[in-house]
């Protein structure tokens, strides 16, 4: 790990303990832990296990994205999936995405360009279901802790604009060969034309967009994939009795995510128990159970998947070098395609 890798997981590690020290600050541990005590465990494994549908529309969705590059079996794509979410719980600066592009590139031999861009794009289409999941849940929760709202304001018009920016690009391919004209003009020869190659595979990638069809799958794919995420946290808050509605899960699930764009440890432990308490605490749920389930609900959507994605590694004769050499990986399927 480099210097400012090890600066960088410092940071995160820093901010997660920050955010801990808030959301539990003033707390009885006894009081958690009898909630923890009391829950109904029959919820919690049903949400372990049907955490793993919404994986595999996720799955589906990358399918998808991928089918203007390379036809890839779903199954492959399942474990890699399971593999990306693993590298990103365990191992800081979300080195789950940059393992699964270079494992992918290899062993399919896709141009690493596409397949990040392809990455890309999907967090992007995360960031708009988010946005939607808040707004949903604005409608029909009353949450009247202006700290939401205000987290909400910031957040939400980032992802707007980015989002916006993106696919206005890449629906029209020809702008973004224009400002790539434009840029490898000022630019050095080999330099220009390592620009003007890395431009040309990411149309291609986008290429995906361009398709009626699968735009369409891409993104009943992604609103589908966290819609069951959210059911999953519904599931798994019977098990404490919170008697809460779905909209209110599509609202925690859609902040907890928008949080996620704060720089924290592995996994985003603290910012996810914060946010996650304060949406429930402000909507009356007492703040032992939310503490209760928000551990709880932390708990079910990392380990299982976490163990899943270990699992899928080591068949594929890797072990944890792999995490922690995975920009490694990415260079050498880059010199292979």
């Amino acid at each position: 790990m480099s210097g400012r890798q090890r600066l960088i997981t410092v940071i995160g590690i820093a901010v997660s303990a920050i955010f801990l020290l808030i959301a539990f600050n003033g707390l009885n541990p006894a009081a958690v832990w009898t909630q923890l005590q009391a829950a109904n465990p029959l919820p919690i494994l049903i949400g372990c296990v049907w955490y793993f549908t919404g994986v595999f529309v996720i799955s589906l969705r990358w399918q998808s994205l991928l089918r203007s590059v390379r036809s890839v079996p779903i199954r492959e794509l399942f474990q890699l999936v399971c593999i990306t979410y693993m590298g990103n719980n365990v191992y800081p600066m979300r080195a789950g995405e940059a393992l699964r592009v270079a494992l992918l590139s290899r062993s399919r031999n896709i141009p690493i360009a596409r397949n990040a861009m392809i990455v890309l794009l999907e967090r992007l289409f995360d960031g708009v279901v988010m946005v939607t999941f808040v707004v949903i849940g604005l409608l029909f929760v009353e949450v009247p802790d202006e700290r939401v709202r205000t987290a909400v304001n910031i957040l939400a018009p980032a992802f707007v604009l980015v989002t916006a920016t993106f696919f206005v690009v890449a629906l029209r391919p020809e702008l973004l060969r224009a400002i790539i004209r434009i840029v490898t003009r000022i630019l050095p020869g080999k330099l220009s034309q390592l620009i003007e190659h890395l431009g040309e595979d990411i149309i291609a990638a986008l290429g995906c967009l361009r398709s009626p069809a699968d735009l369409l799958k891409s993104v009943v794919f992604s609103y589908g994939s966290w819609m069951l995420e959210a059911s999953t946290y519904w599931i798994v808050s019977q098990a404490f009795n919170l008697g809460v509605d779905y909209p209110t899960m599509l609202l925690t699930l859609g902040i907890v995510n928008l949080a996620s764009l704060i720089p924290a440890s592995p996994g985003q432990f603290g910012v996810f128990e914060f946010f996650c308490i304060l949406v429930l605490t402000t909507i009356g749920i007492a703040e032992p159970q939310a503490s209760a389930f928000a551990v709880t609900i932390h708990l079910v959507i990392w380990l299982p998947v976490t163990v899943a994605g270990f699992v899928f590694l080591a068949r594929r004769g890797l072990g944890w070098g792999a995490i922690t050499h995975a920009g490694d990986l990415e260079k050498e399927a880059a010199a292979a395609s």
